[in-house]
């Protein structure tokens, strides 16, 4: 007897990333002034701008959510802006040539090794590629632009079209309407679990790209990921022969 063919893989309307801790270091920008970071608080280089770098990105975030639920809205350049004013007064450091230094190094972050070599494996499979992201059009611009990045993107979309943030489910629509797809039809991929929760939640096959070490070990699972994600992975790498 014949065997059953093998099932065919779900069709794939477009491969849609996080750029910021997906794609995008978003660390680079203090681990390229730690020794100035550390001369300028009462800590030494490394561990003071990791607990400096760890702050600004949780203030950024936070910032974003508070404006989301109480129907404001600034771009992701000003809440950037804030979040490492607030970081930086935190630490006890007041160096305005370093803040201006830690926000152009932000407009031009380093792109985590595995993330060009991913969009154009999935390129020259014929798979359309986006990011969408909270970043401002023209910090998404600079940061594609100084990645390397822009050669292999289809599209860049910004919530700043929506003026609204993620996890807010309509953010996810544009990914969809863009690529004229069903939500199912989009491979959604983040690195931060709630932006892959607020994904599975509006429908998309999502990956949770788990990087970052817990412990030793990866993070553990998060708002239900394990349930709700298609898969997680430790580097974008794995995407391509997991989808395709």
């Amino acid at each position: 007897m014949a065997s059953p063919p093998a099932p065919r893989p779900d069709p794939v309307g477009a491969c849609v990333f996080d750029a910021y801790g997906t794609l995008l270091d978003v660390h680079a920008a203090v681990g390229r002034h730690s020794a100035r970071i550390g001369a300028a608080g009462d800590g030494a280089g490394g561990g003071k701008a990791a607990a400096l770098s760890a702050l600004w990105r949780a203030k950024q975030l936070e910032y974003s959510w508070i404006l989301s639920q109480t129907g404001d809205y600034e771009d992701f350049e000003a809440l950037t802006e804030r979040a490492l004013d607030f970081a930086m007064a935190a630490h006890g450091i007041a160096d305005p040539g370093l803040r201006q230094a830690l926000l152009a190094s932000y407009r031009a972050l380093d792109a985590f090794p595995d993330a060009a070599p991913t969009l154009a494996a999935l390129r020259a499979k014929g798979v359309a590629t986006a990011i969408l992201s909270n970043g401002s059009p023209g910090m998404l611009a600079a940061a594609v632009g100084a990645a390397g990045l822009a050669p292999w993107l289809d599209a860049v979309l910004s919530v700043d079209d929506l003026r609204i943030y993620k996890p807010t489910p309509r953010v996810y629509a544009l990914a969809a309407m863009r690529f004229g797809c069903a939500p199912r039809d989009i491979v959604f991929i983040s690195g931060n679990a709630w932006d892959a929760y607020g994904a599975a939640r509006f429908g998309c096959r999502v990956y949770w790209l788990n990087r970052t070490p817990h412990n030793g070990e990866r993070q553990p699972d998060e708002y239900g990921l394990d349930r709700l994600a298609e898969g997680r992975i430790a580097s974008l790498a794995e995407l391509p022969d997991r989808i395709l």
